[in-house]
């Protein structure tokens, strides 16, 4: 058993990344942002900030506490991701990022680690995440169960209130990883397929993450990312670059839960649940 249990309290160092406007644009083309979208593309309209670039500063501190916790990379499963906005971000700055983990669970098969991060901007709380892992063959340790988790549900058989469909360029994953995340599942064939993916690379969870956060912001929020100011998701199966990815939206006492499908494939990918603000 390589997790270490110990590892619960263990803060990570405080990262820093200066950003600008290059920044949040590659950010938003990594999670499929195109021509219409100019509002979070272009330096000369600010650009507006994706909710879910929340996570981005927090790549350091992912690395840090997997390191830390004795958790190996290549039995690594993202398994949940939450991410709240607190301010707005300004066009450029410096980002400080501290992670601490919270968590580490014994899932019989599989240990689960969960740790919690915080950004801030010149001392100002613009975001935190949350993020939860699963270490394969890694359990069985007697290690306390985790607490029930909040798997958003889907209506029975109503309609979706709002249905988004793309195709996932053959190229996403390459540009996503820009952002800073370098993984070889996402880029090498031979890795792929040596960590169970024969089918060849495939698409980071985080990028379908921001996709549907995308398409939830370009139907039911008009375009307007600043309603978003939370998302949650839970990951199912994995996204392959080029397989058309739909997005079902539906409305559940005045929020919104979204299931995410792709190449036509019956069981959703991901489920999501968002809190959104009112539009000003």
């Amino acid at each position: 058993m390589a997790i270490d249990l110990g590892a619960v309290g263990v803060q990570s160092p405080r990262f820093t990344q200066s950003y600008d406007w290059k920044t949040l644009a590659l950010y938003a083309l990594g999670i499929g942002a195109k021509h219409d979208e100019l509002d979070y593309l272009y330096e000369g309209r600010g650009p507006k900030v994706f909710p879910t670039f929340g996570v981005v500063p927090a790549y350091p501190v992912l690395m840090d506490l997997i390191g830390k916790s004795g958790g190996r990379l290549d039995r690594l499963v993202h398994s949940a991701q939450s991410v709240r906005v607190h301010a707005a971000l300004p066009a450029s700055g410096e980002l400080s990022t501290v992670g601490t983990i919270t968590g580490v669970y014994d899932l019989k098969r599989m240990a689960q680690l969960v740790f919690q991060a915080q950004t801030r901007v010149e001392g100002t709380l613009v975001f935190e995440s949350e993020w939860t892992l699963l270490f394969l063959g890694e359990g069985g340790f007697d290690g306390p169960r985790p607490p029930k988790s909040n798997v958003p549900r889907m209506p029975g058989d109503t309609a979706a209130a709002h249905v988004f469909e793309e195709t996932v360029a053959r190229e996403q994953a390459l540009l996503y990883r820009l952002n800073g995340d370098p993984n070889p599942l996402h880029v090498d064939p031979a890795f792929a397929a040596q960590v169970g993916f024969p089918q060849g690379p495939i698409l980071h969870g985080l990028a379908t993450y921001g996709f549907c956060a995308r398409a939830l912001i370009k139907t039911a929020l008009g375009g307007d990312a600043a309603r978003l100011s939370a998302f949650h998701g839970h990951f199912r199966k994995p996204v392959w670059p080029g397989e058309l990815l739909r997005t079902e939206i539906f409305e559940v006492e005045g929020q919104y839960v979204l299931r995410a499908l792709a190449a036509g494939r019956e069981e959703p990918v991901g489920l999501f649940a968002a809190e959104t603000r009112a539009a000003q």
